[in-house]
């Protein structure tokens, strides 16, 4: 399971998660953090952070800063790639990520030549939204997506990510949408929705 965190944070951000997915009622599981590159982010005045790309304004879905979009998008291909030359399936692979991690993931994932296990995309919306069917890879045409979001979440509006799960859901991806009461967090009850759909998908 490779997961991406969001805007500011770093690969430590979901460790804590682990011990509760209840991955113990699978086979061994790998998870990959990876720290997203420093790079200065324009809605934050320029501050140098952790992000996976640019961030230009407030309305996510424009102006996209695609070479930064491209440039982490290698990355993510790269760990894939070493996954599966480890031995590892891309069928047994669930790719996540939350917020803007979420939305690499899915750019990523609807873009990979190879079927994954699965997409998991909490709190996430849908980069190059026009032309994201188009760039869609037959091999991920049916995938199976968990696309969580709280309702209360003033960062990404939960309006981004309706929208996301029905844009993923006319593409053909096999999508569970959930809402959550929450700010633009990770709650319990999501956990273990997360940890229910994970454990179907990788049993």
């Amino acid at each position: 399971m490779i997961w991406l965190h969001g805007l500011g944070a770093d690969g430590h951000d979901f460790e804590s998660v682990v011990p509760m997915l209840g991955m113990q009622r699978v086979a061994p599981t790998r998870f990959v953090f990876p720290h997203a590159p420093v790079r200065p982010v324009t809605l934050n005045g320029g501050m140098r952070m952790r992000a996976w790309y640019d961030i230009r304004g407030m309305d996510v879905r424009r102006d996209h800063d695609a070479a930064g979009i491209a440039h982490s998008a290698s990355l993510v291909q790269a760990l894939l790639h070493r996954e599966t030359a480890r031995g590892i399936p891309a069928s047994r692979i669930v790719l996540a990520g939350f917020s803007q991690g979420g939305a690499m993931a899915a750019h990523v994932g609807l873009r990979y030549p190879q079927k994954l296990a699965g997409l998991l995309l909490l709190s996430a919306y849908l980069l190059f939204h026009d032309r994201s069917a188009e760039d869609l890879a037959s091999a991920n045409a049916g995938t199976e997506a968990f696309v969580g979001h709280g309702t209360q979440d003033p960062v990404v509006p939960v309006a981004l990510g309706r929208d996301l799960a029905a844009r993923l859901r006319e593409m053909g991806l096999q999508v569970s949408w959930k809402e959550y009461a929450i700010p633009h967090s990770v709650a319990p009850e999501e956990i273990a929705d997360i940890s229910s759909w994970l454990v179907a998908r990788l049993d």
